[in-house]
């Protein structure tokens, strides 16, 4: 069976990343390693959220979702954010085929437990892994924007870290690969911040109480552990702009941060 991965990346972090990341992709592509994207795209969301007037609020992290809200998530996500990293896959030579989890029930899901304080915000209940495989079987790159739905054909807003470990996890991936803006989990050894090779679920939560992780990491560390489940055993936080950072993760490690259970 040819070796396949799951990435997860931000809509913006994936638009800033230079054409030799997209060069690797290809490469990747065209030596049977098969990649699968799954993308986020928050910031793009809240800026069209704004520019159309319709107010949007966070619970715990997770954006309050209303029809209307639901309306211009999926029309960013599924449409502008999701054909934008198609294009940019292409341009640079490589096959990509962009979906949704609408597409073909791909991922299916049921409102999250406190939905009627949030909203169409969704669970993974299941994630149709033979559309997938079928893409991947024709050459095609996968690039996965996370909208749920259900069998009434209700839309769910998904956290994209939650659907990329859903999507690894009923594709039988045992590692994840998240990629971000920084280089990794940094910790100060020495006066000299230097990036873990490895971490466990409970150290992360350690250094997030000890203020060691904090800021606009601690959303980062603890959407890349959302990502283990299932059969993903670990998680790989990279920075897209470290040269031939997925042939390393994907092929020999020793790059950014495994996160691991335990």
């Amino acid at each position: 069976m040819a070796q396949r991965f799951v990435m997860k990346c931000g809509g913006s972090t994936l638009a800033a990343l230079p054409d030799s990341f997209f060069g690797e992709l290809r490469e990747l592509q065209q030596s049977d390693v098969h990649p699968v994207i799954v993308h986020g795209g928050g910031p793009a969301i809240s800026e069209t959220l704004t520019k159309l007037g319709i107010e949007t609020a966070f619970v715990n992290g997770l954006r309050k979702t209303n029809e209307d809200v639901l309306d211009v998530v999926e029309m960013v996500l599924a449409g502008r954010i999701n054909k934008e990293i198609v294009r940019k896959i292409q341009t640079n030579g490589a096959k990509a085929l962009g979906l949704s989890g609408v597409d073909g029930l791909l991922i299916q899901a049921k409102p999250v437990a406190n939905s009627a304080e949030i909203g169409f915000v969704g669970d993974v209940t299941d994630v149709n892994a033979e559309v997938i495989e079928g893409v991947m079987a024709m050459g095609y790159m996968p690039v996965i924007a996370p909208i749920g739905i259900d069998a009434s054909g209700q839309r769910y807003n998904i956290n994209a870290d939650t659907a990329a470990g859903a999507v690894a996890s009923h594709l039988g991936v045992e590692q994840m690969i998240v990629v971000t803006d920084v280089p990794g989990i940094m910790r100060t050894v020495d006066g000299e911040k230097r990036v873990l090779p490895s971490v466990t679920v409970a150290e992360i939560e350690e250094m997030i109480a000890s203020g060691e992780i904090y800021g606009g990491m601690i959303p980062k560390v603890r959407a890349a552990v959302q990502c283990i489940q299932g059969r993903v055993r670990e998680v790989v936080i990279v920075s897209g702009e470290v040269p031939g950072v997925l042939s390393k993760a994907v092929r020999e490690g020793g790059v950014g941060t495994r996160i691991v259970q335990e």
